[in-house]
C-alpha cells in the first residue's frame, strides 16, 4: 500500500513491506538447488549408462541358446517320429520344452532391446523438456517490425527475382 492511503485509513505501517517478495526469492532460490542436485544425478546416471558392457555379447548367448534349442527340438522331433509310440510321448514332450526355451530366449532378447529403446525415449523427453525450462528462463534479444502481408509478400518476391538475376 502507498503511504497516503495508509495515513487515510489509519492502518499501521508495515514494517517489512518486501517480506513476501523475499519469501519468494528465497523459496526461487531453494527450487533451483534442488533442481541443480537433480541435474547433478541425472549426470551421474547418465554417466554410469555407457560403462554397462556385454550388451552384444548377451545379444549373441541368446541367439546360440535359441538356435542351439531348435535343432535339439529338430533331432528330439525326428528321433520321436521315428521309436515306438509308447516312447515317442516323453520325447515329443521335450521337444516341445526345448522350443520354449528357443521362444524364451528370443523374447528376452526382443524385451531388453525394447526396454533399452524406452529408456531412451524417456532421456530424450527429460532432454527436451530441460531444454525447454532453459529455453524460457533466457530473455530473448531482438528487433521487431511490424507489417502487413502485402509488404512480407513483396520483400519476398523482390528477394527472389534479386536471386534469380544474380544466378544468371
Amino acid at each position: 500500500m502507498t503511504k497516503k492511503l495508509e495515513e487515510f485509513f489509519n492502518l499501521a505501517q508495515d514494517t517489512q513491506p518486501n517480506s513476501e517478495s523475499e519469501n519468494q526469492e528465497t523459496l526461487f532460490a531453494e527450487q533451483k538447488q534442488e533442481l541443480q542436485v537433480a541435474k547433478d544425478l541425472i549426470d551421474k546416471i547418465d554417466a554410469a549408462l555407457p560403462q554397462v558392457n556385454d550388451l552384444d555379447n548377451a545379444d549373441t548367448e541368446l541367439d546360440e541358446l535359441s538356435d542351439m534349442a531348435r535343432e535339439k527340438f529338430e533331432d528330439l522331433m525326428n528321433l520321436g517320429m521315428n521309436v515306438e509310440a509308447r516312447f515317442s510321448g516323453q520325447i515329443l514332450q521335450t521337444a516341445g520344452v526345448l522350443l520354449g526355451h528357443a521362444i524364451t530366449a528370443k523374447q528376452a532378447k526382443i524385451d531388453k532391446k525394447l526396454k533399452m529403446i524406452d529408456l531412451q525415449l524417456k532421456k530424450l523427453r527429460l532432454d527436451q523438456t530441460s531444454g525447454r525450462e532453459q529455453e524460457t528462463s533466457k530473455p530473448i534479444d531482438g528487433q521487431a517490425v511490424v507489417i502487413d502481408r502485402n509488404q512480407l509478400l513483396k520483400q519476398i518476391l523482390a528477394g527472389q527475382s534479386e536471386n534469380k538475376e544474380n544466378n544468371k
